[in-house]
């Protein structure tokens, strides 16, 4: 799985850290090893600025914030049936789980144990951020539809966030 390194320029940890959990749970279900496994591999041979081995390009993702990579990949893999359930109550009625491309079903299972994740960033950051990874992995249609997904999963899983704040009095 060949993956585009982000539009930005600057090192973004976390955003790398998302790009590997996707990384590793598409390789969790294709290989269908542990959560423990895949993060052991990946933290010893993916992850971190290795000189000579390359970037994104060669599967290496040297800049990821390895904490919250294993945060997500051990939620996503923890929670995957809840979270598998969910994703299918979001897609159209005519379009079955298992018709999902797998690394669409491993991006929008790491996005949605990210929503889920209780001292996570707000969801709004989220959103982006998997936005900003499905560019990386399509070139099609595929991330307008991570963002409507991501966007549904979001408000069911925390619509206080989604609550408009009272307009301030008028001087």
């Amino acid at each position: 799985m060949t993956v585009r390194a982000p539009a930005s320029k600057t090192t973004r940890p976390r955003t790398g850290a998302r790009v590997a959990a996707v990384q590793a749970l598409f390789q969790t279900e294709q290989a269908e090893e542990s959560a423990e496994t895949v993060i052991d591999q990946f933290t010893r041979h993916r992850l971190g600025d290795v000189p000579d081995a390359g970037g994104f390009e060669d599967g290496r993702v040297p800049d990821a914030h390895v904490p919250l990579f294993a945060a997500i990949v051990r939620a996503a893999v923890k929670d995957q049936d809840r979270i598998d359930a969910m994703i299918a109550a979001s897609l159209p009625a005519d379009w079955p789980f298992e018709r999902l491309d797998p690394v669409l079903r491993a991006l929008l299972r790491a996005g949605t144990a990210e929503l889920g994740m209780a001292d996570g960033p707000p969801i709004r950051v989220v959103i982006n951020e998997y936005l900003d990874v499905a560019h990386g992995f399509f070139a099609g249609d595929e991330p307008r539809m991570v963002n409507g997904m991501l966007d549904a999963l979001a408000r069911r899983t925390r619509p206080s966030e989604f609550a408009t704040p009272p307009e301030a009095p008028v001087a």
